[in-house]
């Protein structure tokens, strides 16, 4: 199938041809009629199959010119990243359209975005955060969404967006087209549908536990982080082979630990980003790896999650990831466009039953290459990586089922049993309540006695 059958208007036409585009993808073809006849739809496809177009295409060519300043599109990403790279996609497909788009999303001047929304728009990308506190300070009405688009889905849930997802639900029209995409189907991502989507159309392309068929994928047994570094290293000294390479490690703090040492080798040749560092540095990071000024993108799956960049040669899995779904994502950023991928992952020993879950996922077994002889086997340890240790005998410390045990005495007052009220209790049998009103010297009596 082409383009062409997809029943395009002359405008989308053009600028397909522009990007020099001939054939729609899988999910492109599965999910444009649907998508077109207005239906919620559910979209279940890996990353890098062109989601993006597969929902902005039948979009764009249902929406009519319009003066009127509130969106009647609206699309949900979960990072900033994200926002800025679906813009530039609807951008490009959008070139001979007159439509007006717009992203919002969190980091940056609110104030700035709310001036920008004054003006007016069509199509309204945005993070669910930023989104909900522009609706709130009623900068921005969403009472003429006619569409709405939830694009990785399965991520905004893992990073805790479902409570502002489901706000922004209370704020949209009732009448409206749902569309979601989603690289995986989870209880959550079911819950969300059940709850919100009105008999929605399904359509999958792939499993997500099905690897990419032009991906090849080999993995290293290897003790302990510095001997991954001084892996990585090596294999990095080959700069035509590893031309463009994506490494993923598992925490903000690894991301920039693996940096510092990486600059020690290839100064100049690795950037990094991760949600502690500011906006502009991240985009510049994203920019200059895509451009290729720097060859190597140190990055988390949150990050890195979404992003399209061609031509990457290589992703390396500094950690193996604990979700075998992860894996499927982080593999899915080469190998893009029907090009050939590499993947390396390294793997502890205590990371070996991760391995077993993603060859169990994937059905497939990923194939294991020795450590090279030239490579150093560090005997250096961090912190998180040295053994417990465990002391035989140590009369300062308790022992751990004497925790919660007082260690001395109560004093005499404190081992009282408070009953509660006692003090009221004493006085009432002291001082009796008179036996008739007329009796008034009862009382004294009693204290006579």
């Amino acid at each position: 199938m082409t383009f062409n059958e997809l029943n395009l208007n002359k405008p989308l036409r053009n600028a397909i041809d522009d990007l020099g585009f001939e054939n729609p993808t899988p999910i492109q073809q599965k999910s444009y009629n649907i998508i077109s006849s207005g239906r919620d739809v559910v979209g279940i496809a890996q990353t890098g199959t062109g989601k993006t177009f597969a929902y902005g295409l039948p979009i764009l060519k249902n929406l009519p010119f319009s003066k009127q300043d509130n969106p009647r599109v609206l699309v949900l990403v979960p990072t900033r990243e994200l926002v800025v790279q679906v813009v530039e996609e609807f951008e490009k497909i959008a070139k001979y359209i007159n439509v007006r788009i717009q992203g919002v999303y969190g980091g940056t001047n609110i104030n700035t975005q709310k001036q920008m929304l004054a003006q007016g728009l069509d199509i309204l990308v945005a993070t669910p955060g930023r989104l909900y506190d522009l609706a709130v300070s009623r900068a921005l009405q969403l009472k003429s969404i006619q569409k709405l688009v939830i694009d990785e889905v399965d991520v905004m849930l893992d990073l805790g967006f479902r409570y502002q997802i489901t706000n922004i639900f209370d704020l949209l029209p009732d009448r409206r087209q749902n569309i979601m995409f989603s690289a995986t189907m989870t209880k959550e991502v079911d819950l969300l549908i059940n709850d919100f989507f009105i008999n929605p159309e399904r359509v999958s392309v792939a499993l997500s536990g099905t690897p990419l068929d032009n991906i090849a994928q080999t993995r290293y047994n290897v003790p302990n982080f510095f001997t991954k570094v001084n892996l990585l290293k090596s294999l990095l000294k080959d700069k035509d082979l590893f031309s463009k390479v994506l490494v993923f490690v598992a925490s903000k703090r690894m991301a920039d630990r693996l940096f510092e040492m990486l600059e020690e080798s290839i100064y100049g040749e690795a950037c990094v980003i991760h949600s502690n560092k500011t906006q502009n540095y991240r985009l510049r990071s994203i920019q200059q790896f895509e451009s290729g000024e720097h060859r190597v993108l140190i990055a988390t799956d949150v990050m890195a999650r979404g992003l399209d960049i061609d031509d990457i040669s290589h992703v390396i899995n500094f950690d193996t990831p604990d979700f075998p779904e992860n894996y499927i994502h982080r593999i899915g950023r080469t190998g893009r466009a029907e090009k050939e991928g590499l993947s390396i992952i390294f793997s502890t020993e205590k990371e070996q039953e991760y391995i077993n879950s993603i060859e169990s996922l994937m059905q497939k077994y990923i194939t294991f290459l020795k450590i090279p002889e030239d490579v150093v086997i560090s005997t250096e340890l961090l912190e998180e990586e040295r053994p417990r240790v465990k002391e035989h005998y140590n009369p300062l410390k308790r022992k751990e089922e004497e925790k919660g045990i007082a260690f001395h005495e109560k004093k005499e007052k404190n081992k009282k049993e408070n009953l509660g009220g006692k003090y009221k209790r004493i006085i009432k049998q002291k001082y009796k309540k008179p036996k008739t009103r007329g009796d008034k010297n009862y009382n004294k009596k009693r204290r006579g006695k």
